[in-house]
């Protein structure tokens, strides 16, 4: 796809409005008197955050080998795949495709925005069957492929990402949450190539800090001007900003915590083969088990009363719960509850 397309995906309304530009933010003063913005002239965090995030973008360009031009950042994933939706979308009229299963947000937030839900279904190890794609590609026009890998809620990572994005005359969205956890290599070497391609990462997953609610878009410069046109003025607040830059200050400790995530991942591999309730445990890539139940219910319910929260995925996948990995002490405890279950 050529560059001089990504517009002929565009909504025509979006392709018209004018983004909301902060004046301070888009100039340079040295130690202005801020009267402009109706802000108290009291209190630790009294002024808006930056609405354009600079010095974050800043250093993810650094971090990630891209331009800052081409990051745009979200208050969580959530909003980049609201905004992603609203630009290229129009309601009652395009559709979006999905994998099934998969991350529901995708379909959650086409459907706020009126459009139609296309899914493909995966095979029976949760890959992809090309032939079933350039079907759909074929008989039923979409604007947007959200495609997960690692996947969500199901673990494993897509393979030949590079064949969906080549075959797609839409945009193709990898979302790459989990892509700390896994080899695979990052859908970020694939930009300059593609200019129908965003991905998705976020600080909730890997980095450690859900509760900040903060994540990257990574696309073409004409993609995030875009996104940039939609999204609320400060949609990411000062604190996290702050936050998230204090953590990208201390990447060995994030490196040392994935590193332990991964020989915890290990571990409970190894202690689920124990235990008789589980049928299947599949093959994961993420920071967490997609795991088959004998007697997924009553195995769920038990969990509850003893207060070990997991992810039931039934009925959409048969039998099925997620459990993501915890600390020794948290896995432990689970494995313990696993076994006085069956007993």
């Amino acid at each position: 796809m050529k560059n001089n397309s990504i517009n002929t995906l565009v909504r025509e309304n979006i392709l018209k409005l004018q983004p909301y530009i902060s004046f301070r933010d888009h100039h340079e003063f040295n130690a202005p008197v801020l009267l402009d913005a109706n802000e108290s002239p009291f209190g630790e965090y009294n002024r808006y955050p930056d609405s354009t995030q600079k010095v974050l973008k800043k250093r993810l360009a650094d971090l990630r080998k891209v331009s800052p031009s081409q990051i745009a950042i979200g208050n969580g994933s959530d909003e980049l795949i609201d905004l992603i939706i609203k630009v290229f979308c129009e309601p009652k009229k395009d559709s979006i495709l999905m994998m099934n299963p998969s991350f529901a947000m995708y379909g959650f937030y086409a459907s706020i925005n009126e459009n139609k839900v296309l899914k493909l279904n995966l095979d029976e190890n949760f890959g992809i069957v090309k032939e079933d794609f350039l079907k759909i590609t074929r008989e039923q026009p979409f604007k947007v492929f959200f495609l997960c890998s690692p996947n969500n809620p199901t673990g494993n990572s897509i393979e030949d990402i590079e064949f969906y994005i080549k075959n797609c005359n839409g945009i193709v969205v990898v979302d790459e949450a989990y892509i700390e956890f896994s080899d695979n290599r990052s859908s970020l070497e694939l930009l300059d190539q593609y200019p129908n391609l965003i991905v998705l990462q976020t600080f909730s997953k890997a980095w450690g800090t859900a509760g900040a609610r903060v994540g990257m878009a990574y696309a073409s410069e004409e993609i995030i001007q875009l996104i940039n046109t939609v999204k609320a003025p400060y949609n990411v607040n000062a604190l996290s900003q702050k936050l998230v830059l204090e953590i990208l200050d201390d990447e060995v400790r994030c490196n040392e915590n994935i590193k332990n995530i991964l020989n915890e991942r290990a571990w409970l591999q190894e202690q689920f083969q124990d235990i008789a309730c589980i049928s299947k445990v599949y093959p994961t890539d993420a920071n967490f088990f997609l795991i088959k139940i004998n007697d997924v219910h009553g195995v769920y319910e038990q969990m509850l009363e003893k207060e070990i929260l997991t992810s039931k995925r039934d009925p959409a996948i048969p039998g099925c719960i997620r459990i993501n990995i915890g600390s020794r002490k948290e896995n432990e405890m689970l494995i313990n509850a696993l076994k006085s279950i069956e007993s």
